[in-house]
């Protein structure tokens, strides 16, 4: 991508989590000024330089402000949010303090100091599972879970401030969120992680024993369920895009996916061949909350901003987090002994 006519200042609420920090390289990479402000219960100080991180809670409404008035922010990605299916059915009260008062108070801060673009993270998860597939950005929204439901709600308080005060806004929603930068400096490292790729790449390289499987008698082609997984540079790249595009009077919604409908056990094949050996897993009941089938339509995004997805198929995907967890096999701890 060409570097931009106007070098944005651009504040990443969540900016150290997996999605954010990789889209603050890409966007220091591609000719912005971008900061993190990030509490650090689920993201990592080292996936982003030192100098560009605020440590901050999205519940901190003065020190949201501060940071946006010392850093004359021009305009905000927002990524901080829960995202657990699971956990959000046992902790609703949680989710929507996090997800829909954080982005309250991200707005809020924007609006006094006059910031008027918002990229926000949103997910597949807002959509009904009854749709047909692939979803477009038509497709009804009428989410199962909490954690939908407060993505969705956060989507609607977005367009309500852009409207009274004036905003430009995009409304990205992930499909699957996955791999690693390609040289496999940087990937996804978190707490209490549920995502497919790392969960199998940790067994390959022992950081677990198996990994389980939920459920296999999906109807699908061949019993697990069916996601379109989509690189993280990708997304970076579509941010950029949105974040140029939004200036005040534009609000739109964008799915982020490849279009490409993958199961599990296509996942895991696609693993173990990068890796080079059979790896141990386990098929076990189906959770609730999940749908047998989700996969994107990204062809609006294509066409109005021209996005471009360098990743499309899953062994491409595979190998830039195979490379990272042989690089760091105990994520980015393996990275700061490296350094030390």
């Amino acid at each position: 991508m060409e570097t931009p006519d106007h070098v944005m200042k651009t504040l990443l609420v969540g900016g150290a989590g997996y999605v954010g920090s990789a889209c603050l390289r890409w966007l220091l990479k591609h000719g912005h000024d971008a900061i993190a402000y990030d509490s650090l219960l689920a993201g990592n100080a080292a996936a982003v330089p030192a100098d560009r991180l605020v440590l901050g809670d999205l519940a901190d409404r003065d020190l949201l402000n501060q940071t946006m008035a010392e850093h004359r922010v021009e305009a905000v990605m927002h990524f901080a949010a829960l995202a657990s299916v699971p956990e959000s059915i046992q902790q609703p009260e949680t989710y929507y303090r996090t997800n829909v008062l954080g982005t309250k108070n991200v707005l809020d801060a924007m609006v006094q100091n006059q910031v008027d673009r918002i990229v926000f993270s949103s997910t597949a998860a807002t959509y009904g599972f009854e749709n047909e597939m692939p979803l477009t950005e038509q497709s009804r929204q009428d989410p199962q879970v909490p954690y939908g439901r407060t993505k969705l709600a956060a989507e609607h308080m977005i367009l309500d401030y852009a409207r009274a005060h004036g905003l430009g806004c995009g409304l990205l929603r992930y499909f699957n969120a996955s791999g690693a930068d390609p040289d496999g400096e940087f990937g996804e490292d978190r707490q209490h992680e549920t995502h497919l790729i790392p969960l199998v790449l940790q067994t390959a390289v022992g950081g677990r024993e198996k990994f389980l499987v939920f459920g296999g008698d999906w109807e699908t082609r061949d019993g697990t369920c069916v996601r379109d997984y989509v690189h993280t540079e990708d997304l970076a790249q579509a941010h950029q895009l949105a974040i140029e595009a939004a200036e005040p009077g534009f609000a739109r919604a964008y799915n982020l996916g490849t279009g490409n409908g993958t199961t599990v056990f296509e996942v895991i094949q696609a693993c173990e061949e990068v890796v080079g050996r059979k790896l141990a897993y386990e098929v076990v009941d189906s959770r609730p909350g999940d749908p047998a089938v989700l996969v994107a339509s990204s062809e609006k995004i294509k066409k109005e901003l021209a996005w471009k997805p360098q990743f499309a198929e899953i062994r491409q995907i595979a190998e830039t987090a195979w490379k990272w967890h042989q690089n760091y096999p105990r994520g980015y701890a393996d990275k700061l002994s490296s350094t030390t």
